[in-house]
């Protein structure tokens, strides 16, 4: 006795295949659902970790400039963190000029202080921060900022509140 296939002219083949197709298509689409999740997912996961180097690298900056500015003047661009010239022995008080990591092209926007010279730095970002608070010491007017752009270092302004000093009485 032979198997039945189905049978072309019954229709009974074409219902079947019909049905594997409905469920490939909703297979398909509950895999692009979950792929868009992810990519979500690490979307924000790198924008986060993006964040993290902003704040990093922006600090490392304005601690760069604040030195600078102790050994006397404040410096005329970036380049003069890594090389120091204004003595014999160069000093360098960055190892590299960081990149802004929210800038597409990596470039700070620079804060120039009334007298001359860089006070600081910002990104030029115009991005929404996901990060809101949890700032470190000295950050936390970072709350409320609208954009990284308005995430600004600069010197003397972001440093982390000084120890209370001991004062006895003579």
């Amino acid at each position: 006795m032979q198997e039945f296939r189905g049978n072309p002219a019954s229709g009974k083949g074409r219902r079947e295949s019909g049905f594997t197709y409905l469920t490939v298509l909703i297979l398909v689409m509950v895999m692009g659902i979950a792929l868009s999740g992810t990519g979500q997912y690490w979307s924000t996961t790198m924008k986060r970790e993006r964040e993290t180097e902003l704040l990093f690298r922006g600090d490392r900056i304005r601690r760069a400039i604040e030195a600078y500015h102790r050994f006397g003047g404040w410096p005329r661009d970036l380049e003069e963190l890594v090389e120091d010239r204004r003595v014999p022995v160069v000093r360098r008080f960055l190892r590299k000029i960081y990149r802004d990591p929210m800038a597409a092209d990596g470039n700070w926007v620079l804060i120039q202080g009334q007298g001359g010279g860089i006070h600081g730095v910002h990104s030029a970002s115009d991005d929404v921060p996901l990060k809101t608070g949890n700032f470190p010491p000295g950050y936390e007017q970072f709350e409320s900022a609208e954009t990284y752009a308005d995430w600004r270092f600069v010197a003397g302004r972001n440093a982390a509140p000084a120890e209370p000093e001991n004062e006895e009485e003579s």
